[in-house]
């Protein structure tokens, strides 16, 4: 039987609600994942607010402003700029003083990082699939339905 998460914090009393273990059985599992994509991430010279920039410039297939990117990120980065300098230097993505805009700078992948990407396509899957190999498909689905109304709830 798996740990509860009492034991794996050695916790010795009981949770102060339901709701604060499940708000920290949350933040625990999202450390544990995080840990082994950057792991993985960093072997290839990434981190993860990096390859999660160098994502969403690929899905949307098209220079977007910095900001945008921001905003469409799953982690907050509060630093994007640092970010993105980051990967210029990597030579991964170029970037772009708009010329209707001058405080404007849009960004897109160089072909180096599409290649990157490329090679972290399947090793990312099979990462996923490995961190989640004996929960049910059902129970997935549930999951992401809890978490969808979580985020509603915290965003209303």
């Amino acid at each position: 039987m798996a740990a509860t998460l009492r034991d794996e914090l050695k916790k010795r009393g009981p949770f102060a609600s339901l709701e604060q273990e499940a708000m920290l059985a949350i933040m625990r599992t999202s450390d544990l994942l995080g840990n082994r994509l950057a792991r993985l991430l960093r072997e290839h010279g990434l981190t993860l607010s990096q390859y999660n920039v160098l994502r969403i410039l690929r899905g949307e297939g098209k220079p977007l402003p910095c900001l945008e990117v921001a905003a469409r990120m799953i982690q907050v980065a509060p630093a994007i700029t640092r970010v993105v300098d980051q990967l210029l230097a990597m030579d991964l993505i170029c970037k772009t003083q708009s010329s209707e805009d001058r405080r404007v700078f849009t960004i897109e992948l160089r072909p180096a990082a599409i290649r990157r990407l490329a090679e972290l396509d399947q090793p990312v899957l099979d990462l996923h699939s490995t961190l989640v190999n004996g929960v049910k498909r059902s129970d997935l689905a549930s999951l992401i339905q809890t978490l969808e109304a979580i985020r509603a709830a915290i965003g209303s």
